[in-house]
Parts: structure tokens; sequence; C-alpha cells
């Protein structure tokens, strides 16, 4: 995050439309904190303003030995800073209240739309980037508000300040004003306030942080598996627990200013006690200059606070600009109005003349064509490159095909509704995505409202019952940040089953053994051939042994297809495909 003197300068249209919005969608929201805020910010002006009385009328009773000075000048020290001890505490820690709450709701409207935004968005930036947004900009955003309600507490202290100046002296207070600049420097020098360690709400925002990021790199299961709802809901917790440490430590620092004001006021009513007692008549009297000059004194905070403000506002209102136009984007993935839902069918595959295009100046496939028969298991094979991995993004959607079209049970996917076409199709990625949760809701989250029953039938059939059930708690154990309790061929049997427990008429495999050794592959080749019984599944491969007893292999260059066939025909054929078997074999001689 930039400091305040780089932050972006918005002009005043600008300005006005994000305070605009932010008060209409989050901030008007919150009526009873607002309002308690006010009646506290009010009360502690109000009483702010009382401080340069009391002092005159103490030094008056003082020069004039009256006798009040020893027993009601200290009670009503004592009562006044106890007062605004007590409405300073409820001034803070209402307004942290409403500052985090609407910081809260900010969050999860932009999770939400983070989720349910286009794949491609989403995978343009690196994870950690989109989870900056939760932390940095949402704390400029929070340092503004809190600033810019603070601010209402300081004008309403300098008026009172003022007035009290001017029933103190007028005439002095028209020199004040000449004077004020000059005489506020040696307080700005004294009054530099000493940052706070905050420990606790930092290990808050690095869990916040690292949760984001696995959420937004699990973007392609999020969305196949349609679980955008239980992200959801995981965030919420989240943010609901981040709001939680933020506000106590709010609450700590709240309690420190109004204690040292109530200990201010103890010691300052106990010395003019002794003074009092001890001093006899005399004439003359210096309380009217005296209150005067602690008027003074005490509005060099507020004014201090007023001059900084505007910093922190530019910099909150860009960070809420960057917040906006994530939640503004719009979604070009999405279902058609009033889009049926995928009819029932078998599975059948087919491209037909697909061209596309990450960017204008970045084809990825040209022409591609290719039908995968309702329980056939289909091979995309090829060169790095080749756009394998990018054909089989056009099925579920995450990406939409340039021209041509991709059908499914002979539809095509984009005419009917996002959630059936999702719903029918299962993927399991090179990167097993295994979410910081146990083991059962891992599992569970390919068929939400499952039975424990079904699960276990899932990851018997996945070959994972046997090391689930070896953990400390079974089907109950956390399995970590990325299932990090887990080997690399457990985590793959782990998004099996839950690709298993789907029951999906259309299976996608990228690369799901590339990255295990020998015997993990072995145990999950086996899942997969009991999960591809039955279903239409289209693989995607470098290693060409996982592939051979394909129905149809297609092989694919420079995103087209070179030429498709079974194993035999190809490597009798004599092509691109016969080249990498030999390549590979060679390789692994």
């Amino acid at each position: 995050m930039a400091s305040s003197s780089r932050a972006r300068r918005l002009d005043p249209d600008t300005t006005r439309a994000l305070v605009a919005r932010l008060w209409r969608e989050e901030v008007r929201h919150h009526p009873r904190r607002i309002l308690l805020a006010l009646l506290c910010t009010g009360l502690v002006a109000g009483l702010t303003a009382l401080y340069p009385v009391v002092i005159q009328q103490a030094f008056d009773l003082f020069a004039a030995n009256d006798g009040r000075i020893v027993w009601a000048i200290p009670p009503a020290i004592i009562l006044l800073t106890a007062a605004k001890a007590l409405a300073q505490y409820g001034q803070a820690v209402s307004i942290q209240s409403t500052v985090l709450r609407v910081i809260e709701g900010l969050q999860n409207r932009l999770f939400r739309a983070l989720t349910r935004a286009d794949f491609a968005m989403v995978s343009r930036d690196a994870p950690a980037r989109h989870a900056a947004r939760f932390t940095a900009d949402a704390a400029a955003i929070r340092e503004a508000l809190t600033k810019a309600i603070n601010a209402i507490a300081d004008v309403l202290t300098v008026v009172g300040l003022v007035a009290s100046m001017v029933w103190l002296d007028w005439q002095m207070s028209l020199v004040a004003a000449l004077l004020y600049p000059v005489a506020v420097v040696p307080i700005l020098r004294l009054g530099k306030r000493i940052r706070r360690a905050s420990g606790g709400m930092q290990e808050r925002v690095g869990e916040a942080a690292a949760s984001l990021t696995e959420s937004f790199a699990a973007a392609r299961v999020v969305r196949s598996y349609r679980l955008e709802e239980a992200e959801e809901g995981r965030a919420a917790r989240l943010f609901a627990n981040l709001r939680a440490s933020l506000l106590s430590i709010a609450r700590t620092r709240a309690s420190l200013d109004p204690m040292l004001e109530a200990i201010g006021g103890v010691a300052v009513a106990a010395i003019l006690a002794i003074v009092g007692w001890r001093v006899s008549q005399g004439e003359g009297t210096v309380g009217e200059f005296t209150g005067f000059v602690a008027a003074l004194l005490i509005a060099a905070r507020p004014v201090r606070a007023l001059g900084s403000l505007n910093a922190a506002l530019q910099e909150g209102l860009a960070g809420l600009a960057r917040v906006n136009a994530v939640i503004d984007a719009p979604r070009h993935i999405a279902s058609p109005p009033g889009a049926p839902a995928l009819p029932a069918g078998e599975g059948r595959v087919a491209f037909e003349d697909v061209h596309f295009s990450y960017e204008e100046d970045r084809s990825a496939l040209h022409g591609v064509s290719f039908v995968a028969e309702p329980g056939r298991t289909l091979a995309l094979v090829g060169p790095s490159g080749a756009g394998k991995s990018t054909a089989l993004a056009l099925v579920p959607r995450l990406y939409d095909a340039t021209s041509g079209r991709v059908t499914l049970d002979g539809v095509d996917v984009r005419s009917v509704s996002l959630e059936s076409l999702r719903d029918a199709i299962a993927y399991v990625g090179q990167d097993a995505t295994v979410f910081d949760d146990t083991a059962f809701a891992n599992i569970a989250c390919g068929r939400p409202g499952a039975t424990r029953q079904q699960v276990e039938e899932a990851a018997r059939a996945a070959a994972a019952h046997a090391f689930i059930t070896a953990l400390p708690q079974g089907y109950d154990t956390v399995l970590g940040p990325g299932g990090a309790r887990l080997s690399g061929g457990q985590r793959q049997r782990i998004s099996l089953a839950r690709a298993l427990l789907r029951n999906p008429r259309v299976l996608l495999l990228d690369e799901a053994t590339s990255a295990l050794d020998t015997a993990s592959e072995a145990a999950v080749q086996t899942a997969l051939a009991t999960l591809r019984a039955g279903r239409t599944t289209l693989v995607v491969a470098h290693r060409l042994s996982t592939v051979r007893d394909a129905d149809l292999i297609v092989v694919m260059d420079a995103g087209r297809v070179a030429e498709s066939g079974t194993h035999e025909a190809l490597l009798e054929r004599g092509g691109l495909y016969s080249g990498l078997v030999r390549a590979q074999a060679f390789a692994a001689a």
C-alpha cells in the first residue's frame, strides 16, 4: 500500500460518488451504532469545552481565598473528568464498532464478487493480489472512516473551545487567531503519539490473507463443484472473527486515554485542594487568563487531527475505488436470462469447430473438433502449450469459445443454466485441491447434503478410506492448509472421492497423476478406473502410458487437432503421437 503522500487524489465528483455509495450500501444500515457514536461525540465535545471554565473558576476561587477551592472544585473536576472518560470510551468503541461493521460488509461483498467473477478475471492476478484488497485496501478504508468520524468530534470540540475562549476573553481570542499557528508548534512537537504494537491483529490479518489465497487458488474447483456459497460462508466467518479481533484491540486502546484523563483529573484536583488549604486571602484573579490558555492548549490536538485528515481520506477513497471496481466488474460467464436446466443425457461431449483466444493477440485453439462418446474415455495429448487444458476448461465454461460451440448431450453449454451444467461435471486436476477442513467436509463438498455413509462409500471407491480412518480423528480430522497432513497421492485420492460422490455424467481429468510417484500413481490409477466406469471422461496427460487404453486419443499441436485415433492406430500412422511415444520411451530408458 502506498503511503498517503503517494495516494491518488480523486476529483470532487468521484469523491462525492464514492462517499454517497458507501453511505447507501453500508453505513446507513447501522443507525443505532451511528446514533450512539454521535451522542458520545457530543458529550465529549461539550465536556471538553467545560474544562477551561472549571479551571477559570478554580483560579478565581484560589485568588479570592475562597474556601470552596477545597471542597467544591476538586469533586467537580473528578466528576467532569470521569464523565468525559466514560463518554470517550463509548465514543471510541461505538465508532470502531460502526467502522468494522462497514468494513466487514465491504469484505463480504468483495469476496462474493470475486468468488462469482469470471475465472479469467480471477486467474489474471496472483491470489495474493486479490487477498491484499481484503487487508491493505480494507485497512486504508478503515483508517479513513475512523478519522472521518473522529473529525466530527474534533470539529465540535474546537467549536466548543472557541466558544469558551470567547466567553473568557473575546479580545484575547482575536489575538490568538493570529498567534495560534506559532503557539501550536511546541504542542505538535510534544504531542506525537506512540504507535502501539498490534501483534494479535496482524496474526488475524495473516490468517485472513492465507485463507483467501487458498480460496482463490482453488477457483477452478470452486466453480466446477459450485462451492461458491460454501466458500462465501467460510469467508463470512473469517471476516467476523477478524472484526471481533479488531474490535477487541479497539476496546483496549480506547481504555488508555480515558484512564489517563481520569488520573490526570484526580491529580489536578488533589493539587488544587492542597494549594487551596495553604493559601490565605489575596487580591487579583488569573482565572480568565488561565482558563483561556487551557482552552488554547486543549484545542491543539483536534486541530492537529483535522490537519492530517485529508491525506487519510484520499488514500481510503482510493482503496474504496479499487474495491468498487472489482465489485462492479461485469461477468461474461453467466447463465443466459431464463436459461433452462441441462436436459438429461448420457454425457456426449462434442467440440464443433471451436476457436478460442485468451486475448486478441493470443489465440489458443484453432478450429478444434472432436466427439467424446457417452461412457468412453477421450484423451487429449500433445506437447506443452498445445491447448489441451484450455479445451478442457471450455466444457464447464471456465472460459467460453470465441467461435464454434461446445455441446453436452446435443445442447450448447452456453444455452443452459451454469448451475445445472457444472452439476453434471466433475474436475480433478494435477494439484489436488484440499481445503483446511475435515476429511469428511473435503469429500462431502462434492455433493452438498451427502450422508456420512455416502461419503465413506466414495472414499472406499477412491482407495482413500484406509488412510482416512488411520488419521487421529478419522473423517473428522482437519487436513491442514492445502491438505498438509496428507501425501500427494492421498490428497489426489481425496479429490477423486469428491468427484465420485458427485456422480457426474462427465469427468474431466487434467494431469491427475503427473505429480505422483510410482506407488502413489498406481493407487490413484486404480481409483481412476473406478471413477471412469460408465462415465464420459476427458483426460489430459503428458505421460502417454496412462492414456494408451483410451477409446479415442486426440493429438493436439499449436491449438489444432493434428491427428486422432486409438493408440495402436496412431502408432502405425507414424505421426506426431508416434514421435511423442518414442521420445518418452527413450527418456525413460
